[in-house]
């Protein structure tokens, strides 16, 4: 929150501005900590300021990148033994998203206001996650901030290669079956209602997939923009029930059960869900909090639902790999491992060994999906247009070979 303030110096100078904090209370803990009287102090409102804030908010995002890039920033000047307020006040200064720059000032300001790193963190949860804030709060608890910040850009490093490369493998053939459905729909709306007319006026028996066709046409023609509204409005209510907690869970389910794609997936959530445990064992944190932690960032509401109950029952006092065991979506190779790692004491490692394993596994499947997708759409693709021209010039050539 921004609160305007009017203040008092040491010197007896009267002073107005405005100071960012999580409440009141901070506001003015904070203002007094520099020595200065506090005249008024009112929440601020309107202004252009605030106008700034929102455009700031809305056209502009932190990116997974920017978080890396910062944490290992941090790191360093943690090494050189700068305090956390005047890190991240320098680091406003240096990161080039707006509101990036704002959220680092507004956590200086939390610091500078006698709340702890973690606790300022949390304030900003666009930037940083749930995971991220613990993560932190451990390495305050052990007094490892320097080495916990490392951890976390290389594992946001390790998330965000892993993710980018699951994603853009899947860019080229949207891409060009969203240009194929343009170049259809113009052909159909455009260029087939005019060859129509000459195929209709000629009397001659027309072949079926070109009945087929021309009502296809007609239909868009006629019902085009009542068909893209009914369109927009399906997706919108779509999209509203994939925010809803069954409707998180019929998406869930339709992923992971998808040939190919579902088993691409799996492996995406299992690294995801090593890696993540890895790095938080490896930090101090307790497994019951781990595997929470791991629950709300794993991306996926099954392995969420699962994860959760997981956490239940070895809060309850069951071995981690017992419980694993339970659960059809968590496979034998992975509860084997754990299992290992528990007798041995290395289940960090063990995590560790997993997340490269199923990461590497992704990998391997994405240039497999990539390997096959482009031939598939090739040989669909061009049954659609053939299909489309012989059903037009089949037509025209019996036309002319009768005259």
């Amino acid at each position: 929150m921004l609160f305007a303030y009017k203040i008092i110096t040491q010197d007896g100078e009267e002073k107005e501005g405005s100071i960012e904090a999580i409440n009141r209370e901070v506001a003015i803990s904070s203002l007094q900590r520099r020595g200065f009287i506090i005249v008024t102090l009112n929440e601020a409102s309107g202004g252009g300021g605030s106008l700034l804030s929102i455009e700031i908010d809305i056209f502009q995002r932190v990116t997974n990148k920017e978080i890396v890039m910062v944490s290992r920033q941090i790191a360093t000047l943690f090494v050189a033994h700068v305090s956390a307020l005047r890190a991240f006040r320098l680091l406003s200064a240096e990161v080039e998203n707006p509101l990036l720059s704002k959220i680092m000032i507004g956590v200086a300001d939390d610091i500078q206001g006698g709340v702890s790193l973690s606790k300022a963190l949390s304030q900003h949860p666009k930037a940083f996650s749930d995971f991220y804030v613990n993560m932190v709060k451990a390495g305050e608890e052990s007094g490892n901030l320097n080495d916990t910040f490392m951890y976390l850009a290389d594992y946001l490093d390790r998330s965000y290669e892993l993710t980018s490369k699951t994603k853009n493998a899947l860019v080229y053939p949207a891409f060009v079956i969203a240009t194929f459905f343009v170049v259809m729909t113009l052909m159909l709306t455009m260029v087939i209602p005019r060859l129509s007319v000459i195929l209709t006026e000629t009397g001659q028996e027309i072949p079926v997939y070109t009945k087929i066709v021309l009502a296809i046409s007609s239909f868009l023609t006629t019902y085009g923009i009542f068909f893209l509204i009914a369109l927009i409005v399906g997706g919108f209510f779509l999209f509203r029930y994939s925010q809803t907690d069954e409707g998180s869970r019929a998406l869930s389910r339709l992923k992971l059960e998808t040939p190919y794609l579902g088993n691409l997936y799996t492996k995406l959530y299992l690294s995801r869900i090593a890696d993540n445990m890895n790095t938080m064992l490896s930090s101090g944190i307790s497994m019951v909090r781990a595997i929470e932690i791991t629950a709300s960032v794993v991306g996926d509401e099954d392995y969420r639902k699962t994860l959760l109950d997981v956490a239940q029952d070895v809060k309850a006092g069951s071995a981690f790999s017992v419980v694993l065991e339970q659960y059809p979506s968590m496979p034998s190779i992975l509860v084997q491992m754990v299992r290992v790692g528990e007798e041995t004491g290395e289940l960090g490692n063990i995590l560790k060994t997993l997340a490269t394993f199923y990461k590497r596994e992704v990998n391997n499947a994405v240039d497999t999906l990539v390997g096959l997708i482009e031939p598939f759409m090739i040989v669909v693709l061009g049954l659609c247009v053939s299909t489309l021209l012989a059903s037009v010039l089949v037509p025209i050539y019996n036309i002319t070979a009768g005259i």
